[in-house]
């Protein structure tokens, strides 16, 4: 015993614990690193499993945001079950990561095959219009002469906006559509130009903040089916530029309503947030591919206007937009491009019954960019957020094959069809941009002259020297390709300025007085907004002049006293000494 323990002694602490770990079967070794290796991925992989086992497969509620005198809440998403409910992921895809990356591989979507219309927008470019009508789900109907729906149809037509690098070839967006059809409503995906298998026929491309398309198509979706109500929903990216779009055209759009689908309404917020994780790196580097193979796809065009080799070496959605997006749409910075296209900046203008549906978890666009309070503050949007889905995902039973965000949308489209609260468009509204807006957030059009020079043409003017203007006929409905929006806005003021002018038994005013007249009119619109906007200042701001002020007085006082009593007391020393 006395030489056991001698030789026991005789060893070191760490030959005693290898002999001591040399002792343990090897099983429980790959017991130990298999759960470590599952905990790593169960966080790494954000998976939720365990919790909806132990919520016992009911899912997370649905929170809603609205304000609390909001009639489209109380009329119309009131009476929506899926927005009242319960959402519970797929049990083999609870965890974001997943339902993502499988709605990219598979998302097992419907088969169907649209109608193609190819529609070109003023400045050139080509925009793809995927149709698929409730009628082309029917056996046996005959379509109508042109492929598409009549003119006089009032059956409701939803225009989706893909998302990013998306068309309507992508799972989700044809897990959307064959939803809508085949409840009896007729669907068109407003592809993004150079996207769905259409060349760029112009110097411009879409990005984030584009809404030029989707303004151009559904203007001429309303004038060429006057009598059918408009609906439209935008998906990620396609989400933001639908959002902004409502926001910069106010009361003026025809749209009766609109859903935007996992928005990543504030671009800043987000690029932030992709790059500041490893797993969110990946997203985003995956995503870079996906662009430069757009951007691959129309080399010819982009290797001309943008840094191709800065294209080709990108490694993130940053530095593309560095090398491609702000060069070819006038941007300073980067950040410039992001603050100026989110859509959070423009969700308090939204005047169109809008439902808005987000997941906490989503991989790709964070929670941390959501508009709360703007959503909170205006009454016609109703903000759905559930704590699991993925990017576009929300995958619901056991086999996976459907989308909880597509029934919830539906459901609520349906319902504000069905209600007296769907937006009627105003006659003679008019979008009024600040003239204090730059011109550098516009993405430029290009005019080629009769003598072969490139002139670009934004919104503010026109590249054309001889002041003619042409007219292209699509589909019977004329589109302007010479004079911008502001400048029919002018011409059209100017008109009726010299109408009035003349009007009645008075003589008519000579061309210097009415050229004055224009000129003081022009001046006044002007000024009007920059008073109305220093008056609004001051008014919300006096309270805080006058604190300051307060503030001031009391800090300062001593400082003050003192010297006021250093000259009193010379001026009174000065007398004593002269009696």
């Amino acid at each position: 015993m006395l030489g056991s323990e001698a030789v026991a002694g005789g060893e070191s602490a760490g030959e005693l614990l290898l002999r001591a770990a040399a002792m343990v079967p090897a099983e429980r070794y790959a017991l130990a690193a298999a759960f470590l290796v599952a905990a790593f991925l169960y966080r790494f992989l954000e998976l939720h499993v365990i919790g909806d086992i132990l919520g016992g497969f009911r899912g997370g509620r649905v929170e809603l945001t609205f304000h609390p005198a909001s009639e489209i809440y109380h009329h119309v998403a009131s009476k929506c079950r899926s927005l009242h409910g319960r959402y519970l992921a797929t049990p083999w895809l609870a965890s974001p990561h997943l339902q993502t990356l499988f709605l990219g591989i598979s998302g097992r979507p419907p088969s169907f095959t649209y109608k193609r219309q190819l529609y070109t927008v003023r400045d050139g470019g080509t925009v793809a219009l995927d149709w698929l009508l409730s009628s082309d789900l029917e056996v046996g109907y005959v379509a109508d002469a042109d492929g598409f729906i009549s003119k006089d149809a009032s059956t409701p037509l939803v225009v989706v906006v893909p998302g990013l690098t998306s068309d309507s070839a992508a799972a989700y967006v044809k897990h959307m559509v064959y939803s809508i059809a085949s409840k009896g409503w007729n669907v068109v995906v407003s592809n993004h130009r150079g996207l769905g298998g259409v060349a760029i026929t112009s110097d411009c491309f879409y990005n984030g903040g584009w809404t030029e398309d989707i303004r151009e198509v559904i203007k001429y979706l309303h004038h060429r089916y006057p009598k059918t109500p408009l609906f439209c929903v935008g998906t990620s990216i396609g989400a933001n530029i639908v959002v902004k779009y409502l926001g910069e055209e106010g009361e003026n759009t025809p749209l009766a309503g609109a859903a935007s689908i996992c928005s990543p309404w504030d671009l800043l917020i987000g690029d932030r947030f992709i790059s500041r994780k490893l797993v969110q790196r990946i997203y985003d580097k995956a995503l870079a591919i996906g662009l430069k193979g757009y951007a691959k796809l129309h080399q010819p065009v982009l290797a001309r206007l943008a840094n191709w080799e800065g294209i080709r070496k990108s490694r993130s959605i940053r530095e593309f937009d560095h090398h491609a997006t702000c060069v070819v749409a006038r941007y300073e910075t980067v950040d410039t491009y992001y603050r100026r296209c989110s859509s959070a900046s423009f969700v308090g203008n939204v005047s169109v019954p809008l439902l808005c549906i987000n997941a906490l978890d989503d991989p790709l666009c964070t929670r941390e960019a959501i508009p709360w309070d703007e959503c909170r503050a205006n009454k016609n949007i109703v903000l759905a957020t559930t704590p699991n889905g993925g990017h576009l995902a929300f995958f619901q039973g056991l086999t996976a094959g459907r989308l909880w965000w597509v029934g919830a949308t539906s459901e609520f489209l349906f319902a504000l069809h069905e209600s007296s609260y769907m937006h009627r468009q105003k006659a003679n509204d008019h979008v009024l941009h600040s003239s204090l807006e730059s011109s550098i957030d516009k993405s430029p059009y290009v005019n080629i002259m009769e003598d072969g020079m490139v002139a670009p043409v934004t919104k503010d003017g026109s590249g054309d020297t001889d002041g003619s203007a042409s007219n292209d006929e699509v589909d019977g409905v004329q589109l302007s390709n010479g004079a911008s929006p502001s400048q029919q806005l002018e011409v059209s003021g100017e008109k009726h300025i010299e109408h009035a002018s003349g009007a009645g038994n008075e003589s008519p005013a000579d061309p210097a007085n009415r050229q004055g007249e224009i000129y003081s009119n022009k001046l006044h619109e002007i000024i009007a907004p920059v008073k109305r906007s220093i008056n609004q200042l001051t008014r919300y701001q006096g309270r805080s002049v006058w604190l300051l002020a307060y503030i001031a007085f009391a800090t300062s006082w001593p400082l003050l006293g003192s010297l006021a009593f250093i000259t009193f007391r010379k001026k009174f020393r000065n007398p004593l000494r002269a009696k």
